[in-house]
């Protein structure tokens, strides 16, 4: 028979532990500042392959019974204070308060950081180019809806890179004042949100006005502040702007999740599982497509994802997005550029980068 005493006194031990550990691997973190700050001009203190690098061996020793997400969420704070003795992290978004922009910054960087929430996409690549915020996180795709559209645009003139990836599952909630779904008159939400709780809609509310706003924490804002307005938003919103679920999990896709790119000035180095994501563009001439692919399936690399936007330098001319595995430094991936230089007219490298972990 268990002692209750007994089990509590060993956690108690336990915690003093875990503490002490913790604090150590802080002072540690701080001789490293100390060391780099020692050696380089100007040090990058988060080394997005490092991390990804930590948190892939607390997944492969991991025997539980505690899950890979619960232990890497823990392990992640840890390193996202230690991130702070270092040197504080400035990280831009979409704002206002309680978008899923800043759920995927809280998810990546930890509590620590230090967040700046801007009103438009552009505003957190200018911020970045600028050096006010350091990173900057923007939503790319979506597995129900595809590209978000501002986000590409902005690729095509940024010197920026893409250094990590964040994929995060979205669960969409209608938000009000109001406590009944039968008193909503109004909807407010992100186009994205709309598109990706349409079937929803259009079955429960398929009379209801829609409002599209810059984000989805905006609409909770609107809603918090409407009589009869509702919002598509997250538990985060709900919880800042003390709105009501009035109906919860109302995404079409249960697997619905949005992938954000981290905007930085640095280009990690090969980890071994990696991705590139180029921006591409050619001739308006037969076969040009294929010449563009070719070189990737020649050389083995698989592609993982391609989307066209228009270039915005003549009419009808278009530039092609595209996700391949494996980093530039890497041999396969760099003889398909070699190759690829002779069928294009535009190769630009928009960053290679670790997998997203969790």
């Amino acid at each position: 028979m268990f002692n209750l005493s007994d089990i509590r006194s060993s956690i108690d031990k336990l915690d003093v532990a875990i503490q002490e550990l913790i604090s150590q691997r802080a002072r540690l973190a701080e001789q490293v500042a100390r060391a780099k700050s020692a050696q380089e001009e100007n040090p990058n203190f988060y080394r997005p392959e490092r991390e990804a690098e930590i948190l892939r061996q607390v997944i492969a020793r991991n025997q539980g019974p505690l899950s890979n997400d619960t232990l890497t969420q823990i392990f992640r704070e840890i390193m996202s204070g230690c991130l702070a003795l270092q040197k504080p992290v400035k990280v831009a978004f979409l704002g206002p308060a309680g978008t899923y922009s800043q759920a995927a910054v809280s998810k990546h960087f930890g509590v620590a950081a230090q967040i700046i929430p801007l009103q438009t996409i552009d505003e957190v690549f200018r911020e970045v180019e600028a050096g006010t915020a350091y990173y900057g996180v923007v939503p790319v795709e979506n597995s129900t809806e595809g590209g978000v559209n501002q986000t590409l645009d902005c690729f095509i003139k940024t010197p920026l890179k893409i250094c990590s990836e964040i994929e995060l599952p979205i669960h969409h909630h209608l938000l009000s004042r109001e406590s009944e779904l039968a008193q909503v008159r109004r909807i407010y939400a992100h186009q994205q949100s709309f598109a990706q709780c349409r079937g929803w809609l259009d079955n429960q509310l398929p009379t209801i006005e829609r409002f599209a706003v810059n984000s989805n924490a905006e609409a909770a804002r609107r809603a918090a502040n409407e009589s009869g307005a509702a919002a598509i938003a997250g538990e985060m919103a709900a919880e800042i702007y003390e709105l009501q679920v009035v109906a919860s999990r109302i995404e079409d896709d249960v697997d619905n999740t949005t992938r954000f790119a981290v905007l930085g000035q640095q280009e990690p180095p090969p980890t071994g599982n990696d991705k590139t994501s180029l921006l591409l563009s050619s001739p308006n001439k037969p076969g040009a497509l294929y010449h563009l692919l070719e070189p990737f399936a020649k050389n083995n690399v698989s592609m993982t994802r391609i989307e066209s936007r228009p270039s915005r330098q003549g009419i009808w001319e278009y530039v092609f997005f595209v996700d391949i595995e494996g980093h530039i430094q890497e041999q396969p991936v760099a003889n398909a550029l070699q190759v690829l230089e002779n069928h294009t007219s535009l190769i630009k490298h928009l960053g290679s980068y670790p997998r997203a972990v969790f």
